[in-house]
């Protein structure tokens, strides 16, 4: 037995909560994904998995085992990869999860990375939201703000940038905001990312201020927001991503541009390991090059 492959299909198993979903990423047919958990559990002498007709769940066993399992595949892997060329190839799937807006932004340069990599896939998750990063398999999260978990690998590579927008069609009639306060006085959309997003955070350049609102829209996804503002239901925060190409036709207006929404810094966590596999540097290095394209994310200075 191939023990370090056992490993390899027990941990996608593990990840995926299913010998099929196992199968179709590994490439190997579901009986194959079987036999190799099955001689692994001979070879270690325990159940790693408990197994119905309709789910596979991890025995306490098998939780206790994947830390282990995961520091044998990644040692094996960068030991593979010492031994490569500078030009050696990614490949494998890499799972990484981002604010929608930036997801986007990624969506229209994976092209690149893919070409250049044959043998390596992605899988991108929208996801507004903190994950479980060891317990859903995810290998790179995009987190906007502070990160509160020192258990994970941090590595800031840029800042959000954004705009409180409105369109023609609800500004028509209004006087639009000049500063914080007068948001009281206006339909707000509420965007609930990590939390309740009611207070909304604005910078004159010398400070920063506050402001509490009271939304009749909430909506935790941006992309919703977005569709909400241009449909004319109120004000919005909206990442630079979304807002600008809409700015620049006239669909959208930068309402109280003296006082811009607080810029977040965007970083990307990972699980604490000490061996990153090559398929997950690669891509760690594309987001890295990706977000320093743009120069409203590459500098710390406001635009």
């Amino acid at each position: 037995m191939d023990i370090v492959s056992a490993l390899r299909t027990f941990l996608r198993v593990a990840e995926t909560g299913s010998f099929s979903a196992a199968a179709v990423d590994l490439n190997l047919t579901q009986p194959a994904v079987s036999r190799q958990v099955s001689a692994l559990e001979a070879h270690l002498n325990t159940r790693l998995l408990h197994r119905t007709t309709s789910a596979v769940a991890l025995t306490v066993e098998g939780e206790q085992i994947i830390p282990m399992a995961l520091r044998v595949v990644e040692a094996v892997d960068s030991l593979g990869e010492t031994s490569c060329s500078e030009g050696a190839m990614a490949s494998g799937k890499v799972r990484l999860t981002l604010p929608a807006p930036l997801g986007l932004y990624v969506s229209d340069r994976l092209a690149g990375l893919l070409a250049g990599h044959p043998g390596l896939s992605v899988e991108l998750i929208f996801r507004e939201e903190p994950s479980d990063l060891v317990g859903e398999g995810i290998d790179l999260e995009v987190r906007l703000g502070p990160i509160a978990d020192s258990s994970l690998m941090c590595r800031r590579i840029g800042w959000t940038t954004a705009f409180l927008v409105a369109a023609p069609s609800y500004l028509k009639g209004r006087i639009a905001p000049e500063e914080p306060n007068d948001l009281s006085a206006h339909e707000c959309i509420c965007y609930s990312r990590a939390g309740d997003g009611r207070t909304w955070s604005f910078s004159s350049g010398a400070e920063e201020v506050a402001v509490r609102i009271a939304p009749r829209l909430i909506a935790n996804n941006a992309l919703a927001v977005h569709r909400a503002t241009l449909a004319g239901s109120g004000l919005a925060v909206l990442s630079h991503i979304l807002a600008c190409p809409d700015m620049e036709a006239g669909r959208l207006v930068n309402v109280m541009p003296d006082f811009p929404p607080t810029r977040l810094p965007i970083n990307v966590v990972y699980p604490s390991r000490r061996n990153l596999p090559l398929r997950v540097r690669v891509a760690l290095d594309f987001l890295v090059e990706a977000v320093r394209e743009d120069p409203l994310m590459a500098s710390s200075s406001a635009p």
